[in-house]
């Protein structure tokens, strides 16, 4: 089949490369416009233009799908079979949506109707989900409410991050939307219905999965100690707290709990306690682990950093974490975190 892929980010990638090492043919991409993308304002492309670029196929990168009625003449004009979009970025009007023959398909990173919308693998991060997958929707005017062809499910492991996440569904979507293309053409050659399942029958409260708000990124240590990791993990890499008015990103954080690794954990600190954890406030350094990292308390809990880039500075993690944050302020009889 002749495909138009609609898509932005990275995580398109290996879904990218899967069509173009199939039977089918990519004949244009649909993505979001060039961003000024990093410190120096450089204009960048997408990671899916790049790729399009790189294998010479067309790309379009209206500002707004909608209202831009001359791209939508020009895709309409190429005459593909059918169109497949993954977290392109922008809603698609109806027009375009009756465009090709075979249908617009969405490959969704949820198990829906579970976390439609933007952030759905951050979400299901951060609420601690046991497990998601994705869905291969057809697409209709409403937000991820399309009926299901075809889904893939997968455990959620302790401890993996957004990122770890995103690559292990990426590779599940590429195999998925292989196996999908052949039932969609199948079915439509043949004239034959395809077996879609509306969202309602699969038993499952929908929720929404709100694009993540740069305010979020900043952690509130008023929070269970199991919130916070959860969030670390479902923000990674871009949760952060503030020490005297430096950034630090937090990489890697456990929620410390008694089990066979952190068993009393408090006994274990090989300086002194900076304070009791009994008096201690949440946000307050109380400690370090061993060659670990750094125990901070939480609203309830506490929380271990092993990983973590203070502002200006590399990434470090355990003992050189540990020195560097004890060195620069051991002076100090209470270091406490801000957010």
């Amino acid at each position: 089949m002749n495909i138009i892929f609609w898509g932005t980010p990275k995580y398109c990638i290996p879904i990218f490369n899967s069509l173009i090492n199939s039977n089918h043919k990519i004949i244009a991409v649909v993505t979001q416009p060039d961003r000024k993308r990093s410190r120096g304002k450089k204009i960048c492309y997408s990671p899916v233009k790049e790729k399009a670029i790189e294998m010479n196929i067309p790309v379009f990168t209206p500002t707004n799908i909608k209202k831009d009625i001359e791209v939508q003449s020009q895709i309409n004009e190429m005459k593909a079979d059918i169109y497949v979009v993954v977290a392109f970025g922008q809603i698609l009007p109806k027009n375009v949506l009756k465009q090709p023959k075979y249908g617009c398909w969405n490959i969704h990173a949820s198990l829906l109707p579970r976390w439609r919308g933007a952030a759905p693998i951050q979400r299901s991060v951060i609420e601690g989900d046991k497990e998601t997958g994705i869905a291969i929707m057809l697409m209709e005017e409403g937000l991820d409410t399309g009926p299901i062809l075809l889904e893939k499910n997968t455990k959620i492991e302790p401890k993996v991050n957004a990122e770890e996440l995103s690559s292990i569904l990426s590779e599940l979507s590429s195999e998925a939307l292989l196996e999908s293309l052949v039932i969609i053409q199948k079915a439509k050659d043949s004239k034959s219905k395809l077996k879609l399942t509306e969202q309602y029958k699969l038993n499952r409260n929908p929720t929404y999965a709100n694009l993540i708000d740069k305010s979020e990124y900043l952690i509130n240590w008023n929070s269970s100690s199991y919130e916070i990791q959860q969030k670390v993990l479902g923000l990674y890499p871009n949760a952060y707290t503030i020490l005297e008015n430096k950034r630090i990103k937090i990489l890697e954080a456990i929620e410390l709990i008694q089990s066979n690794t952190y068993i009393n954990f408090i006994k274990e600190f090989n300086i002194n306690e900076i304070r009791k954890s009994h008096e201690s406030k949440a946000g307050e350094l109380i400690g370090i682990l061993g060659d670990e990292g750094l125990v901070i308390k939480a609203k309830t809990g506490y929380i271990l950093i092993r990983k973590a880039k203070v502002e200006g500075k590399k990434i470090n993690s355990g003992k050189s974490l540990i020195q560097q944050i004890m060195n620069n302020n051991k002076f100090r009889d209470v270091i406490k975190f801000k957010g």
